[in-house]
């Protein structure tokens, strides 16, 4: 007598599809991950150094210059995160006043005061006030009704062009850089925000 064939429950082939999609999107996460990254940028504003007469140069200038990577005087000392407002760039500085990291950003539409601040809180993930699914969210200040906090884009973009209008304290950064002042900036860290 012939045995009739088995077959396997449906929940053993949803567990191993559902298995193998997920393994595929990890790998395929990891791969992104090593790929290019956007950043901000110093061409992503308008430069006063154009002129009428200023012929295009064979290769591109670097967008920061020396100076910019210096901690500014006026941030004060020990361990801190420094905002330059005129800059559009971070530092992360240690408490031997060392600069562990820095880099540039894309500032909201509501600037912080010129000040000292700490760190007030921090969420995980939420959806920016542009849609945006932003993650590593430090608020350290308010302006005008506004809340005023660096995050970064989940899925690493820069932000889009806000709407006439709208008021937004987000402080964007690439996603590297937001996973390093999320390590960095614990409850109560001091912020100093410059010009």
């Amino acid at each position: 007598m012939p045995v009739p064939a088995r077959r396997l429950p449906s929940w053993v082939w949803v567990t191993g599809l559902t298995t193998g999609a997920i393994a595929a999107v990890v790998f395929l996460t990891a791969q992104a991950e090593q790929g290019p990254h956007p950043t901000a940028s110093a061409a992503n504003r308008p430069s006063a150094s154009a002129s009428t007469g200023a012929q295009p140069s064979a290769s591109p200038k670097p967008s920061a210059t020396p100076k910019a990577a210096e901690v500014p005087g006026s941030s004060g000392t020990g361990r801190r995160i420094v905002y330059s407002l005129g800059q559009h760039r971070v530092w992360l500085v240690d408490a031997d006043d060392t600069a562990r990291r820095t880099f540039t950003v894309w500032p909201g539409t509501v600037a912080p005061a010129v000040g000292s601040f700490t760190v007030s809180l921090r969420k995980d993930a939420t959806t920016g006030s542009d849609g945006v699914a932003i993650e590593h969210i430090v608020y350290f200040s308010a302006t005008s009704g506004v809340n005023i906090a660096f995050s970064n884009a989940v899925d690493g973009s820069s932000p889009p062009p806000a709407a006439a209008g709208t008021q937004t304290g987000g402080i964007r950064m690439a996603k590297a850089d937001g996973t390093a002042l999320w390590a960095f900036g614990e409850t109560g860290t001091r912020v100093r925000v410059v010009e």
